[in-house]
């Protein structure tokens, strides 16, 4: 049986998601699309081949034709569109952020633990990148012993002017979050931001988190949102016997005439078009198989508490203690 799966938010990210799912996801197809923006959605379809367009993205839920859905849509329509998926018994990937505030995250933990199931995935789709996911086999199979710590370096090319100080972490450095958490194997408990001062008003750019774990570990990772040469995202993770990369660029390297060079991607789309694609096929796979599968509510939840921590200490300029709770077993 064929998947049918319904986009919400036609954007940069539905639209790419939608492309996917028409062309390079195997088992699924595309049901249906909805957007604020009935001519964008309406392109969208036709380029994409979806069967229908709603306009209003609860009917899209409610859709018989729909079995799971992707929603794309702004941050602040993420955790009703959950709920509502959730109350429909519909499986639901969710790009990233979870929910715009950690108290909807939280209603949204209550009510999957509520159903006894897992529905959601969150899209922190660097898990399924084959050199994170690469890094953390290689970890487990004990390559570089015990992890002590995880540098990462975040950098985008630009980002639009409505960005803020507050989302130079909450949309950004939120992935790096995830990515400790899903490397390190241990949860963040504190947390200290380091921003240059800028005038009053201004984009506080170039920030460095440190975060510590439970196991005492260390994570760091450089932001750098406007960084002009283009998109350029690495990690290396330090064991006790050597360490493991994530190189920024594409495997391949030009030699000639006593230089080398490589291309940086533009943006995210073209440097994970991998872990998208995989991302997509492995929730396709969890629903046919009803065995669920990569980050879950939980780890939406917890990146979405450390982040908040994270900004309350950049805003305070101080170390600031993360405590996420213990985990519902459902999450185990």
């Amino acid at each position: 049986m064929s998947i049918g799966i319904g986009i919400i938010g036609a954007g940069v990210m539905g639209a790419d998601h939608a492309r996917t799912v028409a062309s390079a996801v195997g088992g699924a197809h595309l049901a249906a699309l909805s957007d604020a923006d009935a001519d964008r959605a309406a392109r969208v379809a036709a380029e994409t081949g979806a069967r229908r367009c709603h306009a209003d993205s609860m009917a899209l839920i409610a859709d018989p034709a729909v079995d799971a859905v992707l929603i794309a849509s702004p941050d602040a329509t993420h955790a009703a569109f959950v709920l509502a998926c959730l109350n429909a018994g519909k499986p639901v990937l969710c790009e990233k952020p979870l929910a715009a505030t950690l108290a909807e995250a939280e209603v949204i933990i209550a009510a999957e633990k509520a159903l006894g199931r897992r529905l959601v995935q969150v899209g922190f789709m660097r898990r399924f990148d084959p050199a994170y996911a690469g890094m953390k086999a290689r970890l487990d199979a004990g390559e570089i012993g015990p992890a002590v710590m995880l540098h990462a370096v975040h950098r985008n090319a630009a980002v639009p002017p409505w960005f803020t100080s507050e989302m130079v972490i909450t949309n950004s450095a939120v992935h790096d979050i995830d990515v400790a958490r899903f490397l390190l194997g241990q949860e963040i408990v504190a947390a200290t931001v380091f921003a240059p001062p800028v005038p009053a008003g201004a984009l506080r750019d170039r920030q460095f988190l440190v975060m510590e774990t439970a196991g005492g570990q260390l994570a760091t990772v450089e932001l750098f949102v406007n960084a002009a040469y283009g998109y350029d995202v690495r990690a290396e993770l330090v064991g006790e016997r050597g360490t493991l990369t994530r190189a920024p660029r594409d495997a391949v390297a030009l030699r000639q005439s006593g230089r080398e060079s490589g291309a940086f991607a533009l943006d995210w789309r073209g440097h994970f078009a991998a872990a998208y694609q995989r991302q997509l096929q492995a929730w396709v796979q969890s629903i046919r198989s009803a065995v669920p599968v990569g980050p879950s509510a939980w780890d939406g939840y917890a990146a979405t508490a450390i982040a908040t921590a994270c900004v309350g200490g950049l805003a305070r300029g101080e170390r600031v203690a993360v405590d996420i709770g213990t985990r519902p077993a459902l999450y185990d």
